[in-house]
């Protein structure tokens, strides 16, 4: 049974799953206060409002990050390739992202230490950039996966990224940013009907359900975009070895249309993972005009979850693919790292992970309680 669960195979396909695990964590998680500052000019006009709604998530969105942080070390130490070459080849719009989230502690800090209303509205512009702008890239990054991007690698493993920025933001890869967007939109304003109270909440409701439809709508749009091959497709046309080294060199892939609807074609089950991506945001829709709070929030943190999961499972077994290169694209058994460093990572996690999660449990009971105007007027300074 150890011999099984240590195999070089077995951890692959394990760290495949946890890094969909934390990618999903983070869209979740991080993904409502990401919505709440693009929601920020839109829900609030006041002073004392957008107080309430930065008060909905400044005592927890940095708890959050902590998700961003264990899907990037995840991706550097079980898939280095993956890394090397995302992280290089996205680089500028990477920086467009840390440039974006940069803004949003010293929004958070400093917004609410000075009474002037030109310096309050300063950063709660400065935070609707950290919210919105990550959002769309995120979505751009993930469009452009699905697409593949241009790079190979030379003979002794050196990797060669290809393209740039503007090639990042092409029609369809922009079209999954709105995806993004919407979809963490709609998360948000689900975050501010649930904690939120008086008119703040209520222009959430109402945003939020119309986020919500959008999202249901753009996110089918990307199946039909999907069916008709226009969002790329590759598919390994050599046996996979699931315990070989790895070498991405040593297999060979065509792009094919047709190939991120095979997983769905080979097993119908997983039909269920998109359909509750359409389906969620719509039953969020209604919860917003029947104030389910709760089932609201639900709802989208399951639609959140399973659009991202549909990504995933579509794409398996590949991970990044070339489009200059197909036969250069990165795999989940063919771009990890050693079975020991999968080893050692994977008990790691078995230990800390636990204590993560109730960690955080503990923070969102203490936290427990809407936001109210009063309360943030009685708390002054303290407050954000």
């Amino acid at each position: 049974m150890i011999d099984f669960l240590f195999s070089y195979e077995t951890l692959r396909l394990a760290w495949w799953v946890l890094l969909g695990v934390l990618l999903i964590g983070f869209a979740v998680m991080d993904g409502f206060d990401l919505g709440v500052g693009t929601l920020l000019p839109f829900v609030a006009r006041e002073d004392i409002e957008r107080r309430v709604a930065i008060n909905t998530v400044g005592p927890v969105w940095e708890g959050n990050q902590v998700w961003l942080i264990l899907g990037g070390g995840a991706i550097f130490a079980a898939w280095p390739a993956l890394y090397a070459l995302s992280f290089s080849g996205f680089y500028l719009a990477m920086f467009l992202v840390l440039s974006a989230l940069i803004l949003r502690p010293v929004g958070f800090k400093y917004r609410s230490k000075k009474p002037d209303p030109a310096w309050r509205e300063r950063w709660d512009w400065a935070l609707f950039i950290g919210g919105a702008v990550p959002a769309l890239i995120f979505g751009v990054a993930i469009g452009n996966t699905l697409q593949g991007v241009p790079f190979h690698f030379t003979p002794d493993l050196r990797p060669i990224y290809e393209g740039n920025l503007f090639g990042l933001l092409n029609p369809l890869a922009l079209y999954c940013g709105l995806v993004s967007l919407a979809m963490l939109t709609m998360h948000g304003a689900a975050w501010l009907a649930f904690k939120a109270e008086g008119v703040v909440a209520d222009r959430a409701r109402r945003l939020g359900a119309v986020a919500a439809v959008v999202t249901a709508l753009l996110f089918a749009g990307g199946g039909v975009l999907v069916w008709l091959g226009l969002l790329g497709g590759y598919r390994v046309t050599s046996p996979i070895v699931w315990d070989g080294p790895s070498n991405p060199l040593l297999k060979a892939v065509v792009a094919d249309p047709a190939a991120w609807l095979a997983n769905f074609r080979t097993y119908p089950a997983l039909w269920a993972v998109p359909t509750l991506g359409i389906a969620t945001p719509l039953l969020a829709a209604i919860g917003f005009g029947a104030r389910w709070e709760g089932l609201t929030f639900l709802a989208s943190k399951l639609g959140v979850a399973m659009i991202v999961a549909t990504v995933g499972v579509a794409m398996f077994p590949i991970l990044l693919p070339s489009s200059s290169n197909p036969g250069h694209s990165l795999t989940v058994f063919d771009a990890s790292s050693s079975r020991a460093t999968l080893r050692n990572m994977l008990i790691a996690t078995v230990i800390f992970m636990p204590l993560i999660l109730a960690y955080t449990a503990w923070v969102y009971r203490v936290l427990w309680g809407k936001v109210t105007e009063k309360g943030v007027e009685d708390a002054g300074q303290s407050a954000y």
